[in-house]
C-alpha cells in the first residue's frame, strides 16, 4: 500500500466520528506523533543554542556579574566557580537544552494543545493557533520580568553572607536557581491563558473569576511581591499592574465566550436555563393547594 493511502486511511479513521472521538490505539499513536514532533523541535533549538553558546552564557551570567561588581565595591568576595571535572560540560548541556526548550516554545505548545483538544469543532480549531501565539509572548514576558528582577533577588540572598566570609557559588547551582525563577515567572504569566483554555473547554466560567476578583488581585500582588524582594511598594505595583491587565483581558475573553456559547446552545435547543435557574413546571403537575397524599406515599406507608 502506498504511503499516501496509509496517511489517508489514518485521517479517515481520525475524522470518522464527528465529535473527534478516537479509539485508544489512535490516541496512543497521536500522542507518539505529537511527542516526536515536540522533541524534534527542542533538539533543533538546542543545536542552534550550541552554536551560540558563548552569547547565551554571557546573557545568563549578566545578573550575577552586576551583583559581583556591587559586592566588590563593598569589600565582599563573591565568586562563580566550577568544582568538578565534568561540571563545565554539564553546564553547557543544561544551557543549550533550556535554550532549545525556550526557542521551540511555539512548536511544543502547539503539539500539546493539538493533542489535548482533539474534540474541538472545525470552527474552534483555529483557536489552537491563537493560544500558541498568545502563550509564547506571555511566557517570555514572565521570564523577562524574572530576569529583570534577578539582580535584586541575588543581592538580597547573598546579602546574608557574614562579614569576612567569601561566597563561592557553584555555577551549576546558580544556573539551576535562575532557571527555576524564570520558569516560575514564565508559567505564572501563562495562568490567565490556562483560565481561557479551561473556559473554552467548558470547565470554567468567567463569572466564577469575577465573583472571586479579590483573590485574583491578592494573587497578582503576591506574585509581584515575590518578583520584587524590596521594601519599595511602587516597584511592586509597577510589576503587578501588567499581570492584572493580562488577567483582566483573560476574564473579559471568558465572559464573551460564555455569552457566545449560551447563544449557540439556545439555537441548538440546549441550555434553555442557566445553571442556577429552575425550570418552570406547569400548574397541573404541581398544585400547592393539594394536601392529599400521593400514590407513592400510600405505597410507602
Amino acid at each position: 500500500m502506498a504511503v499516501g493511502d496509509v496517511s489517508a486511511g489514518r485521517r479517515s479513521r481520525r475524522s470518522a466520528s464527528g465529535d473527534g472521538a478516537m479509539p485508544l490505539f489512535e490516541h496512543l499513536r497521536e500522542f507518539q506523533t505529537r511527542l516526536f514532533r515536540a522533541v524534534l523541535g527542542i533538539l533543533i533549538g538546542a543545536a542552534i543554542a550550541w552554536a551560540f553558546y558563548d552569547p547565551i552564557f554571557n546573557f545568563v551570567y549578566a545578573p550575577f556579574n552586576d551583583v559581583v561588581g556591587a559586592a566588590r565595591s563593598q569589600g565582599k568576595a563573591i565568586t562563580l566557580a566550577v568544582n568538578g571535572v565534568t561540571d563545565a560540560f554539564t553546564l553547557k548541556l543544561k544551557i543549550v537544552m533550556v535554550a532549545g526548550l525556550v526557542m521551540s516554545l511555539p512548536i511544543w505548545l502547539f503539539q500539546l494543545w493539538r493533542f489535548l483538544a482533539p474534540g474541538l469543532k472545525g470552527g474552534e480549531k483555529k483557536w489552537a493557533y491563537g493560544f500558541v501565539i498568545a502563550a509564547t509572548p506571555l511566557f517570555l514576558f514572565g521570564a523577562a520580568v524574572a530576569y529583570r528582577t534577578m539582580p535584586s533577588l541575588l543581592d538580597l540572598m547573598l546579602g546574608f553572607t557574614p562579614e569576612h566570609v567569601a561566597n563561592i557559588i557553584n555555577v551549576n547551582d546558580y544556573l539551576t536557581f535562575i532557571i527555576q525563577i524564570m520558569l516560575f515567572f514564565g508559567v505564572g504569566a501563562l495562568i490567565p491563558l490556562i483560565f481561557v483554555m479551561l473556559n473554552f473547554a467548558g470547565l470554567l466560567r468567567g463569572r466564577t473569576l469575577v465573583r472571586h476578583w479579590r483573590w485574583l488581585i491578592i494573587g497578582c500582588l503576591t506574585f509581584a511581591a515575590v518578583a520584587t524582594p524590596t521594601p519599595d511598594p511602587f516597584t511592586m505595583l509597577l510589576v503587578a499592574t501588567p499581570f492584572m491587565v493580562i488577567v483582566s483581558v483573560a476574564v473579559l475573553i471568558m465572559l464573551i465566550n460564555d455569552k457566545r456559547r449560551s447563544r449557540r446552545e439556545r439555537r441548538e435547543g440546549a441550555g434553555q436555563w442557566a445553571d442556577e435557574e429552575a425550570s418552570s413546571l406547569p400548574a397541573l403537575i404541581v398544585d400547592p393547594t393539594d394536601t392529599a397524599p400521593s400514590v407513592i406515599e400510600d405505597e410507602i406507608l
